[in-house]
């Protein structure tokens, strides 16, 4: 079987390369030329040994998601669609700001967690991404800013904020961290790594013991009630259990706080009764808030809080002490905002029949085979 190298880490490598008769020096070049040179051709790969270039060829190949679509929005953000197989596509978003450029990095064909407010949850879901697939989108963002007009920096930081609960595909999701991380592969410090979780407590403890990197816990409400109609999955860990593993993870994080991030949405979750429990749940662990103007999708049920009211709501927990930040929308004209990554889902939960909003990217009965 041919083995796509973009599936394998750094040790993992190593142990292919040992059982080639290669040195694991060997394996740490071939790891810079594909990660940070994005050659994807073995005969291009000219500090290695002819022979074994020739045993690459036979036995391994660089392969990552085809792209099927690129658009970019007035502000400069740009997203991929990706096609990961041939029924499914998943989005990729890089953010440019000043001194650093974001990419938001998807997990999952879908989500099977159908958060109210998520146009993803409202696709469904099909299955996990490989490795290869999760990494393929750092690999082709950093190929493609490379080529653009004016040399646009490579990436400088990551977020798991894409399609998909990271914490539910580990096996796949932590192999593509240690990447991110490796000196030899992007080099990315775990403090500009970031995941972000709906609250899977499992998935957090595994991740602060093999692979911890920055933590965002999407919270959206304040109390279980409302929670658990927002974030389904707050009904298999309420909020209290969810803060004890939050303290947990920060005895192994690289920072010393959490980020919730909190969207906020008209008349449901933005009243100032909302903002002082919500300085409760603050006090229990260190952490930021991060406060996301919601972005609309076709079907959704919700609409953006007025600015005012997002400015009364940060107010409140300034005044209590907390590190408040207010998201600045991007990319929103191109359906590439917080919230409204879609790509393109073979359905197996069988949600998307009533709920699927409609189609903004290419159908894949017209990707290429």
């Amino acid at each position: 079987m041919i083995a796509n190298l973009l599936d394998f880490d750094p040790a993992a490598l190593e142990r292919l390369f040992a059982q080639l008769g290669e040195k694991p020096f060997r394996a740490r070049q071939v790891l810079r030329w594909i990660h940070q040179r994005g050659e994807a051709d073995f005969a291009r790969m000219s500090d290695l040994a002819k022979s074994l270039r020739d045993k690459l060829r036979e036995a391994a190949r660089v392969a990552a998601p085809a792209v099927v679509g690129d658009s970019v929005a007035a502000d400069g953000t740009r997203k991929w669609l990706l096609q990961v197989d041939g029924t499914n596509a998943v989005e990729a978003v890089y953010i440019p700001e000043a001194g650093r450029g974001t990419l938001c990095v998807s997990s999952q064909a879908g989500c099977m967690l159908d958060c109210a407010f998520c146009s993803t949850g409202k696709q469904g879901f099909n299955r996990n991404l490989s490795t290869a697939e999760i990494i393929g989108q750092l690999w082709i963002a950093n190929r493609e800013l490379r080529r653009a007009p004016g040399r646009a920096r490579a990436v400088t930081n990551v977020v798991m904020m894409g399609m998909g609960e990271p914490l539910l595909n580990l096996e796949q999701v932590i192999p593509a961290l240690r990447l991110m991380l490796d000196d030899h592969a992007y080099g990315l410090s775990r403090r500009r790594v970031t995941v972000s979780t709906s609250g899977v407590i499992p998935g957090m403890d595994r991740l602060r013991d093999e692979c911890p990197v920055a933590l965002a816990v999407s919270l959206h409400a304040p109390d279980d009630a409302l929670r658990d109609r927002l974030v389904p999955v707050n009904r298999k860990y309420p909020i209290r259990e969810l803060l004890a593993a939050c303290r947990r993870y920060l005895e192994e994080a690289p920072r010393d706080f959490v980020t919730f991030e909190y969207v906020m949405l008209e008349g449901v979750n933005d009243g100032e009764q909302c903002a002082h429990d919500l300085v409760a749940i603050a006090a229990q662990v260190p952490c930021k808030i991060n406060l996301i103007p919601f972005n609309p999708f076709p079907k959704a049920a919700f609409r953006r809080s007025e600015p005012a009211r997002i400015r009364r709501f940060a107010e409140i927990l300034q005044r209590a002490g907390i590190t408040v930040t207010t998201r600045k929308t991007r990319g929103d004209a191109i359906d590439a905002a917080c919230g409204q990554l879609a790509g393109d889902v073979a359905d197996r939960t069988r949600r998307s029949r009533s709920t699927r909003p409609a189609r903004k990217v290419h159908p894949l009965t017209e990707l290429p085979a």
